[in-house]
């Protein structure tokens, strides 16, 4: 079995801790992945994806902060999608421990997606910004926020 999403240089933003901790959502997306197609049980993967909601949940809040400390221009819409991604997996989270919902690969596949474009997209947007104000790019060897 292959993984759901494989990391790729282009899923890259250029920005050491963003990047390490876009790897992990990744790992633990696959790590769903492979709970279902192994057939683990709905327990082992609500489990699996707490785990990925909790990960998100602090990865949203690094980003949202360096935004705030940097003056990131495109705050608000970037704050707001985040938003939204949180409130559709809580409500799905609560679909899926009352049973109303199980957890499948259409939901694997909507987290892939939502998370490759959002990296793709607006998270690639800030990358220039964020490196232009001190951040420690994968290429570079200094320490990663001049600010901390």
């Amino acid at each position: 079995m292959s993984e759901l999403l494989e990391w790729v240089d282009e899923l890259s933003v250029g920005i050491e801790e963003i990047d390490n901790q876009h790897k992990e959502l990744v790992r633990l997306l696959n790590q769903l992945h492979t709970a279902i197609w192994e057939k683990h049980g709905s327990v082992a993967c609500i489990e699996i994806l707490d785990k990925l909601v909790e990960y998100t949940r602090v990865h949203f809040t690094v980003e949202e902060s360096l935004m705030r400390i940097l003056g990131y221009p495109d705050y608000e819409p970037h704050r707001r999608e985040h938003e939204a991604l949180i409130a559709q997996v809580i409500e799905l989270q609560r679909k899926l421990k009352s049973g109303e919902a199980n957890v499948s690969f259409e939901l694997l596949h909507f987290l892939k997606n939502w998370l490759t474009h959002h990296i793709l997209g607006t998270d690639k947007a800030y990358a220039p910004y964020f490196l232009s104000k001190g951040a420690k790019s994968t290429s570079s060897k200094k320490s990663f926020w001049k600010l901390w």
